[in-house]
């Protein structure tokens, strides 16, 4: 158990003492500490020295990871080994884009080149005119209708690299199951002209389906029942069911149990991606993992920017106890990166027992939410430089320019370095005093610092370098998980409520007895009115 580990108990030790975590002494006792404390992984730099860590802390960190055997954790997941213990699965994306680490005796991999190969060679043939609608027209746009890991992460790779469109193909993304969202993107497009991929490993999720069905009765008003086996793609292990609604079995690409929503972009989940941008992008995604995933199977603590990623994120949870994390990517294309991290993060490890059952004694996860700076600079960054929680910040800044004007990059990265400064440093009573700011606005301007935070530089936003961050947080998560004895894998959490909904369905839709709560009941019984 982590927390009685003899690591642990000296990396409490170390906190314990608020004085030596100050930021301003930090840097004035080591002038170095700028360099020294940043680490990289693949093409990724992490600059953790405005972190209220220090560098026996990050030892002890060291220690832990050894006295855990975390490197052996992580080669038994590699290897397959039964990771996810509820559900008795092995945990596998990674198997996707990194063929050195597939072990032949699972179910399913050596299929994964020959799916892949399928997936893609129908998204360029789509792309090129060759698969064509009922019509005889070519395709156009794309739905993709999914809801969790079969949504945000290909929406959110397929707006970042939205400054690389070709204009081939337009896809949507679907989730909710509310009829205006699907209304409105119907409304857009030209039937004989839409494409619409089902993404459900089960083909059972109730969300998903809904908006499946609309998207089908939308598709058959216009061009009839035959048309469904021309428009319709499935991304599913349940072949058996997508047939039944209608898709051919050609079109219906599969994806495996050792492949978790969250953790699924880079298998046939990701079509989106190739109809909209093409193979070679999707290929290159995979690449960029992959330049993470090769460092995992001799993890350096010292340099690996993954790891003392996630032992700084434990140590801010733990031993600083804030429990809130702003992810702030100053960059337009990231903007829907923090959502994705919402659930990669939060959904992997909120969790309050460990893989044996038992109630954890350390946090686990924190509260993420974020924004692209600058905007978030003018909405909630008030409460980050001055409000009484202290959250800690990941800024993700970009490091070439990708426009044509070089001042709007200069001034967003501008933005960024000054918040991270501003953070660690603020403006103390004596500089405002100095200033001459008048005696009673003094209170009001004083910004007390030592507030933490942390720098990822990406080179530029195309395919490879958007593969190495998704995977960096992937890893990071992971080894979180594994250093709290957390499962990462499942999400029971998510499962009642959706089975709670039915339940709750049913007596909407039949009008049965109410034997909820009596808050509950009355709400139902305000809806019947």
């Amino acid at each position: 158990m982590t927390h009685k580990s003899k690591s642990w108990t000296r990396i409490k030790n170390l906190g314990k003492s608020k004085k030596d975590l100050d930021l301003a002494k930090l840097f004035k006792k080591d002038d170095t500490r700028g360099i020294s404390f940043n680490a990289s992984i693949a093409d990724i730099e992490l600059d953790f020295s405005k972190s209220k860590i220090t560098k026996k802390a990050l030892m002890e960190f060291e220690k832990l990871a050894k006295e855990l055997d975390l490197q052996g954790k992580i080669f038994d997941l590699l290897q397959g080994k039964i990771t996810n213990n509820t559900e008795k699965r092995s945990v596998g994306h990674v198997w996707l884009r990194s063929r050195n680490f597939r072990p032949k005796s699972i179910l399913g991999v050596g299929e994964i080149d020959a799916v892949q190969s399928s997936f893609l060679d129908f998204s360029d043939k789509v792309r090129a005119g060759v698969v064509k609608g009922f019509t005889g027209e070519s395709f156009t746009d794309v739905v993709n209708i999914g809801i969790g890991g079969s949504d945000l992460g290909p929406a959110m790779v397929y707006q970042a690299l939205g400054h690389s469109h070709d204009g081939k193909i337009n896809c949507h993304y679907v989730s909710n199951i509310d009829e205006l969202e699907i209304s409105t993107v119907l409304r857009k497009l030209n039937p004989a002209k839409t494409l619409i991929v089902v993404t459900s490993k089960t083909f059972t999720t109730s969300e998903t389906l809904k908006n499946a069905a609309y998207a089908k009765n939308w598709l058959v008003q216009s061009l009839g029942d035959i048309a469904t086996k021309f428009h319709f793609v499935a991304i599913s292990a349940n072949s058996r069911e997508s047939q039944k609604f209608g898709i051919e079995t050609d079109r219906i690409f599969p994806f495996w149990d050792w492949v978790g929503g969250r953790f699924s972009l880079m298998s046939s989940v990701g079509i989106s991606i190739a109809l909209g941008y093409g193979s070679e992008v999707f290929t290159a995604l995979q690449k960029g993992a992959s330049k993470v995933d090769q460092t995992l199977t001799n993890i350096d603590y010292k340099t690996n920017a993954a790891f003392i990623h996630a032992a700084i994120n434990i140590w801010n949870l733990n031993i600083l106890k804030l429990n809130s994390l702003a992810v702030i990517p100053y960059s337009s294309a990231l903007s829907r990166f923090p959502a994705f991290l919402q659930q990669l993060w939060m959904e992997s490890n909120g969790k309050s027992v460990d893989k044996q059952g038992r109630a954890v004694k350390l946090a686990t996860c924190p509260i993420i939410f974020g924004e692209p700076g600058t905007n978030s600079q003018h909405s909630f960054f008030q409460l980050l430089h001055q409000g009484t929680d202290i959250i800690p910040v990941e800024f993700i800044i970009v490091k070439d320019n990708q426009g044509q004007d070089s001042f709007f990059h200069k001034s967003l990265i501008a933005n960024a370095l000054a918040q991270s400064f501003v953070l660690a440093f603020g403006k103390s009573k004596k500089e405002l005093k100095e200033e001459n700011t008048v005696g009673d606005l003094i209170s009001h301007k004083e910004m007390k610092g030592n507030r933490p935070s942390m720098i990822l530089t990406v080179p530029k936003i195309d395919a490879t370098n958007l593969g190495e961050l998704i995977a960096f947080y992937e890893t990071s998560v992971i080894i979180q998980g594994l250093l709290l004895n957390i499962n990462s894998f499942d999400q029971w959490g998510v499962e009642l409520g959706k089975k709670t909904a039915e339940k709750m369905l049913n007596v909407l839709q039949n009008d049965d007895k109410l034997d909820f709560d009596s808050g509950t009941n009355n709400q139902i019984k305000n809806f019947r009115d």
